[in-house]
């Protein structure tokens, strides 16, 4: 899901193998697993982060892993205090090659369940419904209703589409995607994405999950609204997307305006769609 001032899909969740915590992110579309976690499961080390640095050095000295280039890499992952830091993982892929250089009984079951994971992954990508089915459920879950979850899912499909745009006129690096958002979400509701953040109360938290019907509805309007605007300029590179981002997020910005005045009252608010069942 294209969202929170990304423009990759990157979802951070815990997964169970025999009871057993193990993080992973998704990124890229493709699940990358915490070493460490694994190890730990695999080999019930009092300090499974010991066990692994010498395992890599194992790999790098005498197995022929690259040191300059090694086949794990680095993302943020959660650690016990809440606070994400930059972690060791692998893709299912490179698991199995990790494994292999782990003595445990518990490797081969290990291994299925990573291709278990794997495969669930392969299918949504060949059935995105599935992926759709999945985050329904996660809302429903929490507590969200079906008609937020409706109007929710429709933004995401909405971002989907201008980062794809945005991608395709030259726009690559993260921090022009969080500005280009910053822009439409300024013109739109008069606050940038973190002052909204910090209005809400939130830390965190993802903020388009913690924005009311109403703000999503106008949210997706600017988006939608940029969209049409680029499909019709053609423009390319940063600056003209900005330019696009702003008038896009003006349009949406104008009709949140004419609302509020019609009905005496702030489309932005402090409020969650939680609180005080706003959602039903």
């Amino acid at each position: 899901m294209k969202d929170d001032n990304t423009p990759e899909r990157k979802e951070t969740k815990l997964s169970i193998f025999q009871g057993k915590k193990i993080r992973r992110v998704l990124q890229n579309d493709e699940w990358y697993f915490s070493i460490v976690d694994i190890v730990k499961v695999l080999t019930n080390s009092p300090i499974p982060r010991n066990y692994w640095t010498k395992l890599k050095k194992k790999l790098v000295e005498e197995e022929g892993v690259d040191e300059m280039h090694p086949i794990w890499m680095q993302l943020k992952l959660p650690a016990a205090d809440g606070k994400k830091y930059l972690t060791d993982v692998a893709n299912t892929e490179t698991m199995f090659r990790i494994i292999q250089s782990i003595p445990s009984p518990k490797a081969e079951s290990f291994k299925r369940w990573l291709a278990r994971v794997g495969y669930e992954r392969t299918l949504e990508d060949q059935n995105p419904e599935l992926t759709v089915q999945r985050a329904i459920g996660q809302y429903k879950s929490k507590g969200y209703s079906d008609k937020w979850i409706a109007t929710r899912l429709r933004g995401i499909q909405t971002r989907d589409k201008l980062t794809d745009e945005w991608k395709n006129r030259g726009i690559k690096q993260p921090h022009q995607y969080a500005m280009l958002t910053a822009k439409i979400s300024r013109e739109t509701f008069g606050l940038t994405p973190a002052d909204h953040k910090e209005l809400k109360g939130l830390k965190k938290e993802n903020l388009r999950d913690n924005m009311t019907p109403l703000e999503l509805i106008f949210n997706e309007l600017a988006e939608a609204s940029t969209k049409e605007l680029i499909d019709e300029t053609n423009p390319q590179g940063f600056k003209e997307n900005e330019q696009a981002a702003k008038e896009g997020g003006a349009i949406a910005g104008d009709a949140r305006k004419a609302l509020e005045k019609k009905i005496g009252k702030k489309v932005v608010t402090s409020q969650r769609p939680l609180d005080n069942n706003l959602l039903s």
